[in-house]
């Protein structure tokens, strides 16, 4: 047991917490000078109105989630010995579905890590401590990670949105070994990507759409493409693998069509892809109003929609380019569309992508609808938070 007891409210349910709900918000539970003072990451056992205790939880009084369950055995203390238990159970689960070690290893909440986000290249993991338990304890949860799964390099990377929220700082750091000189080679879907770890996005590569690229591609053979917010050309190297006859793939970031031609000359590709810079929507208008078409339009874009204010423009960008990207489709193509917004759940974002589709004067099925990979895991009590969403039309 902990030395200071966190008290719900008398409003509030406690059976939720018992059933697995992972996060207490600040306005359920009673505050006092003695709560406000708790320090960030510090650990607490969680207890309803009548002081029963529940779960051991980790607080942060600076945070809108005010607290989140670490475990539900109250003696339970957290040291490497717990974290080593719990960085073991889930590269197995990983190990049971992918062969080759690239993937998420750690999921948050859902892989019983809460606010922490694990991936594996090969022999160098990259690691986002997204709650401020994890932040503390960075150092030791990256030792377990380099024992557990007897890897090289682990790195911090201190970016995003989730960090500013717990309050946390942007600065990375290796925590062993050395960055890698170059970008490095992420065998997925018969494809190469690569995954820039210091300078790139997030962790270096999205993992999230590995089923989703391998379910295009397996429509692509013989096809052309156009990759839209490409990125390092996920779907569309995917595309060139399998059989893809020329793609065009289109990205804001110099650095990210770099990553795309270093994958298509490994992959020896090099004369099957066509790079444009520039803006997205404008380079779409562009392509359509010089009567370019496609087979397949994929547009895959960051999220639009990241916050609730912003939750009507999001919804008529994604609109937007729904009428755009189905423009540019031949007849019998397919167009797909993804969402990796939060607040936009399927059934807004699948709306806001009919409108569009119609509003371009184009008819079609909805032939596919998937979501976050294997590797990523959702927390069953959290279904109603998870983010990727993509869609697949014929038109």
């Amino acid at each position: 047991m902990t030395e200071f007891n966190l008290r719900l409210k008398a409003s509030v349910e406690a059976n939720k917490f018992r059933y697995g709900y992972p996060w207490i918000y600040s306005n359920e539970i009673i505050s006092d000078r003695r709560t406000k003072s708790l320090l960030p990451g510090s650990f607490c056992t969680l207890v309803d109105y009548n002081k029963n205790p529940i779960c051991l939880v980790t607080v942060n009084p600076n945070s809108k989630i005010f607290a989140r369950v670490m475990d539900y055995n109250l003696e339970t203390i957290i040291n490497a010995y717990w974290l080593k238990d719990r960085i073991s159970k889930a590269l197995a689960k990983r190990k049971e579905i992918f062969r080759d070690p690239f993937y998420r290893l750690v999921n948050a909440e859902a892989d019983e890590l809460p606010g922490l986000i694990v991936d594996r290249f090969d022999n160098v993991i990259v690691m986002q401590p997204n709650a401020f338990w994890a932040e503390n304890m960075s150092e030791i949860i990256a030792n377990s990670i380099k024992e557990v799964c007897s890897i090289d390099v682990v790195i911090k990377n201190a970016s995003g949105r989730s960090r500013r929220l717990e309050g946390l700082d942007d600065k990375n750091s290796v925590f062993f070994g050395d960055l890698p000189e170059a970008a490095i080679s992420v065998p997925m879907n018969g494809a190469i990507y690569k995954a820039d770890v210091h300078e790139g996005q997030k962790t270096g590569l999205f993992y999230d759409q590995r089923q989703n690229h391998k379910f295009v591609a397996s429509l692509a053979n013989g096809k052309t493409v156009l990759d839209v917010f490409c990125h390092v050309g996920g779907f569309g190297l995917a595309a060139i693998a399998a059989g893809a006859s020329k793609v065009s793939f289109v990205d804001s970031s110099a650095n990210a069509l770099d990553l795309v031609r270093e994958g298509a000359s490994e992959m020896m590709a090099s004369g099957k892809i066509n790079i444009i810079r520039g803006d997205a929507f404008s380079v779409l208008r562009k392509l359509l109003e010089s009567d370019n078409s496609y087979d397949i339009v994929i547009c895959d874009p960051p999220a639009f929609v990241t916050s609730r204010k912003s939750l009507n423009s999001g919804l008529r960008a994604y609109e937007k380019m729904a009428k755009l990207g189905s423009s540019l489709v031949r007849e019998n193509g397919i167009l797909v569309l993804c969402s990796c917004s939060q607040l936009a759940d399927l059934t807004k974002f699948r709306n806001a992508c009919v409108r569009g589709i119609g509003r371009a004067g184009r008819r079609a099925q909805l032939i596919h609808t998937g979501f976050a990979a294997a590797d990523h895991p959702i927390h069953l009590q959290l279904l109603d938070n998870s983010y990727l969403k993509s869609l697949v039309f014929r038109l």
